[in-house]
């Protein structure tokens, strides 16, 4: 028999929404949050563009694996950062206890929502594009997903209440 599910895990492209849902998420299943992001800047103490600029994205990525594998929560909503997924590590330890679920949304919406992405700490190759790693990623985000909601042209709450429907649920009483 599995482990139960104690933990939601949001994956996603910045701007999908996984800080902003996860807190209304946290707050409508009376869950705890945790942001990773903040947990990693906490570790390293520099924010995540600083720790791009000065040491690179793959230094980033080595906080980040560190970071998850050491997070250890129960009754969370976790909101990782969006390269969280290249950590096959990091991810099978979050699996052992969490329900994963694929905020996705297009590349056109991942542009409107975050602007310049250069300044945004986003984990890619210096000569990577947006659109290259949007691809690289969405494939290793389905790879772990085991839901996926499509944010598109959806508010933070119906985002919110699709994740509930979808993982959150109790199964109905059987009747005999």
């Amino acid at each position: 028999m599995p482990p139960p599910l104690n933990n939601i895990v949001l994956i996603g492209m910045p701007g999908s929404g996984k800080s902003t849902v996860g807190v209304i998420l946290a707050k409508a299943t009376a869950l705890a949050f945790v942001d990773t992001d903040l947990l990693i800047q906490a570790h390293a103490g520099h924010s995540l563009q600083s720790i791009i600029d000065n040491e690179g994205y793959e230094a980033l990525r080595r906080v980040e694996e560190q970071v998850l594998c050491n997070l250890d929560v129960t009754g969370h909503v976790i909101a990782t950062g969006g390269s969280a997924v290249y950590s096959a590590r990091a991810m099978q330890h979050l699996k052992r206890n969490s329900a994963i679920v694929f905020l996705d949304i297009s590349l056109a919406t991942v542009r409107q929502r975050i602007g310049d992405f250069s300044l945004r700490g986003i984990s890619k190759r210096p000569d990577q594009t947006l659109e290259a790693l949007f691809a690289e990623r969405r494939m290793l985000y389905t790879r772990y997903a085991d839901l996926i909601v499509n944010g598109e042209h959806k508010t933070q709450d119906q985002v919110c209440e699709e994740i509930q429907k979808g993982i959150c649920q109790e199964p109905a009483p059987r009747s005999f």
